[in-house]
């Protein structure tokens, strides 16, 4: 158990209770078949099929839990892959502001701190005024 007022830490559950606590968030489907979560038809959270792009170092195999988070903008993106935490990225995604992290390893990070990553990546694809509505200035 935590500390008494230790940061929770973050879980694969959590990541579509905070998507669907945003504004106009819904379940949907993109990349044929794949659940995002989408502000106005815009994805911001992807749930990615394994592919042969994102493989254990060790083993060889395909992740098969990666969640693709989009960033605000590619300085967003490195400094999210840069930081002491389970983000990272693929050459497959050098040109895009998408970051990926395994959901097994959430849990390295606060729920907070992943509150505030899907936050950004929904403020990233709502319209402003959404945005700003929900968010303020």
């Amino acid at each position: 158990m935590a500390p008494r007022g230790a940061p929770r830490k973050a879980r694969a559950s959590d990541v579509d209770e905070i998507a669907a606590s945003l504004p106009e968030a819904e379940l949907g489907i993109s990349w044929g078949d794949r659940p995002t979560w989408k502000v106005r038809g815009k994805g911001f959270l992807i749930y990615r099929m394994p592919h042969k792009t994102a493989v254990d170092p060790v083993t060889g195999e395909m992740w098969d839990d990666l969640l693709v988070v989009i960033t605000p903008d590619m300085g967003a993106k490195q400094a999210l892959v840069e930081a002491d935490n389970p983000f990272f990225d693929i050459d497959h995604f050098r040109n895009h502001n998408g970051v990926l992290v395994r959901l097994s390893r959430l849990g390295e990070i606060g729920r907070d701190e992943l509150v505030e990553i899907i936050t950004d990546a929904w403020a990233s694809r709502a319209p402003k005024k959404l945005v700003r509505e929900h968010l303020g200035d």
